[in-house]
C-alpha cells in the first residue's frame, strides 16, 4: 500500500485558481455587453416578429407583449451567455469556440426569456393565489412557474425560427472568429 496524499487541498486549491483566471479572462468588455445585449434583444424580436409574421400575418392582440418579451428575453440573456460562451472558448479552436458560443447563446437565450415569461405568468394569476410564503403558496407557485416554462417550451421556442436560427448561426461564427485563437 502506498501512504495516502495530503496534497487534496493543494490541487483544489490549484483548480480553483485556474478556473477563477479563466473567469477572469471570460469576463467580455463593456462596450461589447452594452452594445450587444440590445442588438441580441432586437434579433431575439425580429426573429419573433418574423415567425408571428409567416404563421398569421402577425394577427395576434398580444403582438407587442411578445415582441417586449423576447427582446427583454435577448437584452437579459446576452452577457451571460457572453461569458460563459467566452469562458468555454478560451484557448481553444474556432470550431470548438463556434460550439461553445453556439451553446451559451441558445440555452441562455431560452432560459432568460422563459423564465421572464413565467414571471409575467405568475403575475397574472397572483390574484388567485394563497398569500405570501404560505405551503399553498409555494405549491401554487411552483406549478404555476412550471406550467408556464412548459407553455414556453412548446409554443415559445418556435418562434425562434427560421430567423433567430440564422442570427444564432451567425452570431456565433462571428463571436468565434472574433476571438483570438490563443489567449493564455
Amino acid at each position: 500500500m502506498s501512504a495516502p496524499r495530503h496534497g487534496g487541498t493543494n490541487e483544489q486549491r490549484g483548480l480553483t485558481q485556474k478556473v477563477a483566471q479563466r473567469l477572469r479572462e471570460a469576463v467580455p468588455g463593456l462596450w461589447e455587453t452594452l452594445i450587444g445585449a440590445p442588438l441580441w434583444g432586437v434579433m431575439m424580436a425580429v426573429s419573433a416578429l418574423a415567425a408571428l409574421y409567416l404563421r398569421n400575418g402577425a394577427e395576434t392582440s398580444h403582438l407587442s407583449g411578445i415582441l417586449v418579451l423576447f427582446f427583454a428575453g435577448g437584452l437579459v440573456s446576452w452577457p451571460f451567455a457572453l461569458l460563459l460562451g467566452r469562458f468555454g472558448a478560451i484557448g481553444r479552436g474556432r470550431e470548438t469556440r463556434f460550439a461553445a458560443f453556439f451553446l451559451c447563446l441558445t440555452v441562455c437565450t431560452i432560459v432568460a426569456t422563459g423564465i421572464l415569461f413565467a414571471l409575467d405568468y405568475r403575475i397574472f394569476y397572483a390574484r388567485w393565489h394563497a398569500p405570501f410564503g404560505t405551503g399553498t403558496w409555494v405549491y401554487q407557485f411552483t406549478f404555476t412557474s412550471a406550467s408556464a416554462i412548459y407553455q414556453f417550451i412548446v409554443m415559445g421556442i418556435r418562434l425562434y425560427l427560421p430567423l433567430g436560427f440564422a442570427a444564432l448561426a451567425l452570431t456565433s461564427l462571428w463571436l468565434a472568429y472574433r476571438m483570438p485563437e490563443q489567449q493564455r
